[in-house]
């Protein structure tokens, strides 16, 4: 028989809560993707000189440059693509619950990686079974 004392399991946030992640996943979406654009639009822009003048360093340092902005660009669009997932997760107010163990991730990690969808607990259980 439970008593007053018996602390409450919480089972998700609270809708001020959910409200607060919101608008740090907000946040950080909108810098993703100006960040995104920037580099695309940095990959449109390059401009080629014709002239055949650049050595074969230059060339090479070039496109070791555009593969880094692209792959860049590739992990900027999985993190956008992630943090809208983490808004629809917001929505149906399963936001901050672990995928693995149910159980609710901390504040804390969600602060710093908002777009987190398990405990770090479970991410150690996965990482150890995909060890052996």
């Amino acid at each position: 028989m439970a008593t007053e004392n018996t602390p409450q399991v919480q089972t998700r946030y609270s809708d001020e809560e959910l409200q607060e992640f919101k608008d740090l996943i907000l946040e950080k979406l909108a810098t993703a993707k100006a960040e995104y654009n920037q580099l695309r639009q940095s990959d449109n822009n390059d401009i080629t000189d014709t002239s055949h003048s650049f050595n074969a360093m230059e060339d090479g340092a070039t496109s070791l440059a555009k593969e880094e902005n692209g792959q860049l660009a590739q992990r900027l669009y999985k993190y956008i693509q992630n943090l809208e997932a983490a808004l629809v997760r917001i929505e149906n107010k399963t936001y901050g619950i672990c995928k693995v163990t149910g159980k609710l991730i901390p504040k804390e990690r969600l602060r710093v990686v908002p777009n987190a969808t398990m405990t770090i607990e479970a991410k150690e259980m996965l990482s150890k079974q995909g060890k052996n």
